[in-house]
C-alpha cells in the first residue's frame, strides 16, 4: 500500500472529534501522538505546541541544504462529531474511494501534505529553503489551534490543504456570528393588554433581516465567492401555551466576503434594531456580536498561485471556496496563503469519502511546489 494512503487510514481510524463541540469527546491527542512518530520517522525535526490541555499542535520542519525561501503545509487534526454514522472510524475503501469520518475534511489534506515530505526526504530532501508540516487543532471550532501557530512560525507562503477538489482557490468567505433578544412582558394568556409577545416581536426583527439577506443577495457579486448572505440558525422563547413569553432569543449567521468592513453584521443588526425602536417606543430588543471571522483573497496572480497551477496537477485557474479556513489566520499574520487539497464529499455528513487517486494526485502537486519555492 502506498505510504500516503497508509497514513491516511491510520488517521481516519483514530477518533479526533473537537471537544469544544461534542462534550467529553477525544480531541487531537491521540493523533497527534501519531503524526508525532510519523514526522520523527520521515527526518524532520518536531516541535509541539500545547495549545490547550491535551490539545497540541504537531509541526515538523524539514531544512534545506542552503539558505532560501519557506513554505508552509498547514491542515488540522479535528473534527466534527459522528452522530448518525455507523462505523466512522473504520477506514472502508470502495470503488477508489476511502470512507470515514474526516477521510476528506481534512485528514487526506493531512496524509497528501505529509505524503509531499517524504517523497521530498526520500529523494535526497531539499536543495535549499524549508518545508514546514503544521497539524493544528480546534479548526472546527474557534481555530485556537492556528492562533497560536502564528505566534510563533512564519513562512513565505502557505497552503492549507482543505478539500478544494484539486482546484486552487485563493479566497474564502468569513462570518460573524450574533445573538439577538427581543423582551416582552409575561402576562397569562388571556390578557393581552397586560402581555406583551417577545416571540411575535422577533417576528419583525426575522423580517427586516430577510429583507437584508435578499438585499445582499441582489448584490453584485465577488468574482470569486458570489455574495454576502445571512441566515438564522437558532432560535429559543416562551415557556407554556398559555402565557405571553417575555423573552425571545435568536441566534444568527453572516457570511462576509473580502471588501466589507469588519463587524458589519453587528453593524446591521445595530441599525434594524434602531428602526424597530423608532417605529413602536415600546419596541425592546438587543444584540450582541458573539464571535468572528473574516474573509481570505490573495491576488490571482501572486507567484504562489501561479506556481502551484504551472505543475499541471491542478484545475485550469484559480477558484473561491465558500467555507472559512485557517488560511485567513495565516495571511492575516502576513503569510501569503492558498488552499489546495483533495476530492470528496459528505463534509459533516453521516457519509463522508475521500477519492483515493485524488490525495495522491495532491501529494505529488505539493511535493512539486515544494522543490520550486523553496529556493
Amino acid at each position: 500500500m502506498d505510504p500516503t494512503i497508509r497514513l491516511l487510514r491510520q488517521l481516519v481510524a483514530i477518533d479526533s472529534i473537537n471537544p469544544s463541540l461534542v462534550s467529553g469527546a477525544a480531541g487531537e491527542a491521540a493523533i497527534a501522538r501519531a503524526l508525532v512518530e510519523e514526522l520523527r520517522g520521515l527526518g524532520l525535526t518536531v516541535e509541539l505546541q500545547e495549545v490547550a490541555p491535551g490539545r497540541p499542535n504537531i509541526v515538523g520542519t524539514l531544512a534545506g541544504r542552503a539558505p532560501g525561501r519557506s513554505l508552509m503545509y498547514c491542515g488540522h487534526l479535528d473534527t466534527v462529531g459522528v452522530s448518525g454514522m455507523t462505523r466512522p472510524f473504520d477506514p472502508v475503501e470502495r470503488d477508489g474511494r476511502i470512507y470515514g469520518r474526516g477521510s476528506q475534511d481534512m485528514k487526506s489534506g493531512v496524509a497528501a501534505m505529509i505524503g509531499a515530505a517524504r517523497v521530498i526526504a526520500e529523494s535526497g530532501g531539499l536543495d535549499s529553503g524549508r518545508l514546514v508540516i503544521a497539524c493544528v487543532v480546534d479548526e472546527e471550532h474557534a481555530s485556537i489551534g492556528a492562533d497560536a501557530l502564528v505566534t510563533r512560525w512564519r513562512a513565505d507562503g502557505a497552503v492549507v490543504t482543505e478539500p478544494t477538489d484539486l482546484q486552487v482557490a485563493v479566497a474564502h468567505k468569513g462570518f460573524e456570528w450574533v445573538e439577538i433578544e427581543t423582551e416582552g412582558r409575561a402576562a397569562h394568556g388571556s390578557r393581552p393588554r397586560e402581555g406583551r409577545d417577545a416571540i411575535r416581536l422577533m417576528g419583525r426583527v426575522l423580517g427586516a433581516l430577510d429583507a437584508l439577506d435578499r438585499d445582499l443577495q441582489s448584490r453584485a457579486p465577488h468574482a470569486l465567492l458570489g455574495t454576502a448572505s445571512l441566515h438564522a440558525s437558532v432560535i429559543a422563547g416562551g415557556h407554556e401555551l398559555s402565557s405571553y413569553p417575555d423573552r425571545c432569543h435568536l441566534q444568527m449567521e453572516r457570511r462576509t466576503v473580502p471588501g466589507e468592513p469588519p463587524g458589519v453584521a453587528g453593524n446591521e443588526v445595530e441599525a434594524i434594531l434602531d428602526r424597530l425602536r423608532r417605529d413602536d417606543s415600546e419596541f425592546r430588543g438587543a444584540h450582541k456580536v458573539t464571535f468572528g471571522r473574516p474573509p481570505h483573497e490573495l491576488a490571482a496572480s501572486h507567484e504562489l498561485p501561479q506556481m502551484l497551477l504551472r505543475t499541471g496537477l491542478t484545475g485550469p485557474n484559480p477558484v473561491g471556496m465558500s467555507f472559512w479556513t485557517d488560511a485567513a489566520v495565516l495571511s492575516g499574520a502576513g503569510i501569503p496563503s492558498i488552499l489546495y487539497g483533495p476530492t470528496g464529499a459528505g463534509l459533516h455528513s453521516i457519509e463522508e469519502w475521500v477519492d483515493v487517486p485524488s490525495v495522491l494526485t495532491c501529494r505529488d502537486a505539493l511535493a512539486s511546489l515544494a522543490r520550486d519555492w523553496c529556493r
